[in-house]
């Protein structure tokens, strides 16, 4: 017989989520690749694809000048500091400020002193405040991707105002590099964000090639787009994952509070465990998640640079370091797309 803390939820309780068999309903898949990935094949037999990711983001955070209520708290040096409403938080402002002016600098200098192309996740009203830093990505040999247009939570959002921000994201990217983005990263999407992304790229006549809002593999994976169930011509969606973990938001999460020495031993044991696994015939994929007003300030910035010039140590051909877009091309050739497949 129950006791008096048994759950009232049935064993085989309903699905609750308000976007269940639409087009925004993408299933969840706990099996993945299994015990036995595929050969990723990464060119010239190379063990592992190392993908660089800058997010682009100062200047399009909350901000009541941007038109916000309040301005942000999230991932800056103070972020026990809640903003007061409809005041201008200028410390933070500064701190954000740091990354455009002299992080992103600081950082592509030490990857283009390496010959070392990443991929920035740019927001777009970013790099309209800034357009030097879009001529740059652009002269460097980087791929520039998508952020979305602000570094805001669109979990609030209504739809048709969501798809007006993709749209606008897209206008804008094009405008400032002279070509629409084929990769897309939100961070902070809404359940709706995967499907609108999607669909804004169809109705608009431009590929997405890979789309990162997921965590949950060290190598890219096809999904089925709901929005294709019943259509005859099918391309569903790449994902090429993303990551918290190699990531220097950890300096300023609770659950990480990296030094800077911690942070270059948990990049360089990741990368340690990905390429003995790819030296052991199944190679795998590492990313990277940087930050210019975190991992560019001076003393953290160490950490990047022995990580870069450590991987760079290691023999010729081991370690592909290369774009997002590179990756998803290799996969697409690789692995081409076959529905209700991954």
């Amino acid at each position: 017989m129950a006791g008096p803390e048994a759950s009232a939820t049935p064993l085989d309780a309903a699905n609750l989520d308000p976007d269940a068999g639409t087009k925004y309903d993408f299933p969840r898949d706990l099996v993945g690749y299994g015990r036995h990935p595929p050969d990723a094949q990464w060119p010239k037999g190379a063990k592992i694809a190392v993908s660089f990711v800058i997010n682009y983001e100062e200047g399009a955070e909350r901000n009541v000048l941007n038109g916000d209520s309040v301005s942000e708290t999230a991932l800056w040096e103070q972020t026990d500091r809640p903003p007061r409403e409809g005041e201008r938080a200028i410390n933070a402002e500064s701190d954000y400020e740091y990354g455009s002016r002299v992080g992103i600098w600081r950082m592509l200098n030490l990857f283009e002193a390496h010959k070392m192309p990443i991929t920035c996740y740019a927001v777009g009203q970013a790099l309209e405040k800034n357009p030097a830093v879009a001529e740059a990505l652009k002269q460097g040999g980087h791929e520039i991707a998508s952020h979305a247009y602000r570094w805001i939570d669109y979990h609030d959002m209504p739809v048709e105002l969501e798809k007006e921000y993709i749209v606008r994201q897209l206008e804008v990217l094009k405008r400032l590099t002279g070509e629409y983005p084929v990769g897309w990263y939100y961070g902070r999407l809404s359940p709706k964000s995967r499907g609108l992304v999607h669909e804004v790229y169809k109705e608009m006549g431009t590929p997405l090639v890979w789309e990162s809002d997921s965590y949950c593999d060290d190598l890219p994976y096809w999904v089925d787009v709901p929005a294709e169930k019943d259509s005859e011509k099918t391309e569903g969606m790449l994902m090429v994952p993303y990551t918290y973990d190699n990531n220097d938001l950890k300096f300023h999460s609770t659950t990480g509070a990296f030094s800077p020495q911690q942070f270059f031993e948990y990049l360089q044991g990741a990368f340690d465990t990905l390429l003995a696994e790819g030296q052991a015939g199944q190679p795998k994929m590492m990313t990277i998640g940087l930050h210019c007003r975190i991992i560019g300030k001076p003393g953290r910035f160490q950490a990047l640079k022995r990580f870069v010039e450590y991987i760079s140590s290691k023999p010729a051909g081991q370690a592909w370091v290369t774009t997002r877009v590179q990756i998803a091309e290799h996969w697409r050739s690789t692995y081409p797309y076959q529905k209700g497949k991954r």
